[in-house]
């Protein structure tokens, strides 16, 4: 039997998992999802009460009221969005740039910034999509655009780093089709899509290549793919 260190089978596998940490960034911490999941459930907390304290129905009426009431309510709504995101951020930069430490990679590689672009393209054009619709009149259709766009920037992003981002970002692509249907649900479809779609994902994230003794499966299961 050959040793394992001239065996063209292992030596071939051992190239395939340096190929593949080179194209990839694998590095991404599930509980950065876990901490961008409750940013987004406070959020939309947040929004909920701003909006039933502002309107009497809340955001039913922000949807089928005026182009005032709307550009009344957008100073606020924008400064929500980016406190939500700039919060997400920094939980993902922390929690990240600790497991690529951990994992003796650097944070700003080749692969992190192809899956930055990878994202940044879709999700900025969602953004600027959904303004539009929202000062447009079509507020409605705000949140399953939010949705539906972010899915598809997963998409787009998967081929960069963990395949499990693909079955994340076809969430939430059906979520926000569905949300497309129940208008009226809006913010529980944000919740569901933002912030329990993200906890859900980096617990099982987490289970799978952080936690102890977890790093021998993720290395197997990326090799496999």
């Amino acid at each position: 039997m050959k040793p394992a260190a001239q065996d063209p089978l292992a030596q071939l596998t051992e190239i395939r998992a340096i190929m593949e940490r080179s194209s990839r960034f694998l590095s991404l911490s599930g509980l950065s999802g876990v901490g961008a999941g409750v940013v987004a459930l406070l959020g939309a907390l947040i929004g909920h009460f701003y909006l039933q304290s502002h309107y009497s129905d809340g955001y039913l009426q922000l949807m089928r009221g005026s182009a005032a009431e709307r550009s009344a309510a957008l100073p606020f709504l924008l400064l929500l969005s980016g406190v939500m995101i700039g919060l997400a951020l920094l939980v993902a930069f922390f929690f990240t740039q600790r497991r690529t430490k951990h994992d003796g990679q650097v944070l700003w590689s080749g692969p992190a910034r192809r899956l930055a672009l990878a994202l940044a393209v879709p999700l900025v054009t969602g953004g600027l999509f959904c303004l539009r619709l929202f000062l447009g009149g079509d507020a409605a259709m705000v949140i399953p655009g939010l949705l539906v766009f972010y899915g598809l920037a997963l998409l787009n992003a998967s081929k960069y780093t963990l395949d499990e981002i693909r079955w994340l970002g076809l969430t939430q692509i059906g979520l926000g089709l569905l949300c497309m249907m129940l208008p009226g649900w809006g913010l529980i479809f944000f919740g569901l899509g933002f912030g329990l779609g993200h906890i859900g994902y980096g617990l099982v994230m987490y289970n799978r290549y952080e936690r102890p003794g977890a790093a021998t499966v993720a290395c197997k299961s990326v090799v496999a793919r």
